[in-house]
Formats: C-alpha cells, sequence, structure tokens
C-alpha cells in the first residue's frame, strides 16, 4: 500500500507498507518504522499528544 503524506501535492513524502515495515521518504531520505511503532505514532496524533518542535 502506498499513499502520500500530502494527497494534495506531488512534494510530500510518500508512505508505503512493506510486510511489517512502514517506509516514509525517498532513497537516501527514508524513515522506517515497523508497524507497532506506526500505530504510535498515529495514536499520539489523533489524541493531540504531539507537538511541533
Amino acid at each position: 500500500m502506498k499513499m502520500s503524506l500530502c494527497p494534495m501535492c506531488n512534494n510530500c513524502p510518500e508512505v508505503e507498507v512493506v510486510g511489517d515495515e512502514v517506509r516514509i521518504g525517498e532513497a537516501g531520505n527514508l524513515a522506517v518504522l515497523k508497524k507497532d511503532e506506526w500505530n504510535v505514532l498515529v495514536e499520539l496524533i489523533q489524541a493531540g499528544q504531539l507537538a511541533k518542535i
């Protein structure tokens, strides 16, 4: 499954789910999370517990 962090443009990083990994970005600038880590991130965002740094 592939999606963009911002479906309104083509410039934002792509998110790709491959097996047990969630890959954010592109070669040379890639963050890789396990599905459980991704789910924690999503829960924190939805709960409003993350703030800009």
